[in-house]
C-alpha cells in the first residue's frame, strides 16, 4: 500500500477510536438511563452503531498491521511495479487501456486502478514496454501489448476517498 493509503487507515482508525466510539458510547449511556433497555430504539441504535464501530476499527487494526507500505515514486517503473501506470493494448481488439497498480484498499477498477493482486496485474508485473503477455480470465484468454509505463500519484487517480464521515 502508499503511503498516502497507509496514513488514511490510521486517520480513520484514531477517528473512530477517539471521536467516534467515545460520542456513541456516551449516546449510548444517555438512552439507558431513560429507562427499559428492552423497548428503547435510542439504546438499541446506540449499540449497533458501537459494535459496527468495534467491527471496522477490528478490520482497520488488522489492515494497518498487515500492510506493507511502499513509496512507488521511488522505483524506476522502466518495468511494471506497485504504482505503475500502465497502457496497454489489447492485441485482438486494437483497443488501448490504461491501469495503475496499487493496493488492495486503495483499487478502484472502476476508475483504472487495479490491485497488484488482480489476474491483470499479476501478468503484467516485472514487464517493460513493447512486452507482450497473456491474462487467462474466467471466460476467455486475452493478449496484450505493454505499450507505456509511467508513474502517476495513485492518489491523484483516486475517486472514492473514505474520508473521517464516511
Amino acid at each position: 500500500m502508499s503511503i498516502e493509503g497507509y496514513d488514511l487507515l490510521i486517520e480513520e482508525f484514531r477517528f473512530l477510536l477517539e471521536v467516534e466510539k467515545p460520542k456513541v458510547a456516551e449516546e449510548k449511556l444517555v438512552a439507558a438511563a431513560l429507562g427499559d433497555r428492552s423497548e428503547n430504539a435510542d439504546y438499541q441504535a446506540a449499540k449497533e452503531k458501537l459494535r459496527f464501530i468495534d467491527k471496522r476499527l477490528f478490520y482497520l487494526n488488522s489492515m494497518i498491521q498487515k500492510s506493507q507500505i511502499i513509496d512507488p515514486s521511488r522505483l524506476s517503473h522502466e518495468r511494471v511495479s506497485f504504482g505503475s501506470s500502465v497502457k496497454i493494448l489489447n492485441l485482438e481488439t486494437d483497443e488501448e487501456e490504461s491501469y495503475t497498480l496499487c493496493g488492495v484498499l486503495e483499487s478502484e477498477p472502476e476508475n483504472g486502478l487495479i490491485s497488484v493482486h488482480s489476474p491483470l496485474a499479476r501478468a503484467m508485473m516485472g514487464k517493460a514496454v513493447e512486452d507482450e503477455f497473456k491474462v487467462q480470465l474466467p471466460l476467455m484468454k486475452k493478449e496484450y501489448e505493454i505499450v507505456e509505463i509511467s508513474y502517476k500519484n495513485i492518489f491523484s487517480l483516486k475517486k472514492n476517498i473514505r474520508t473521517k464521515s464516511r
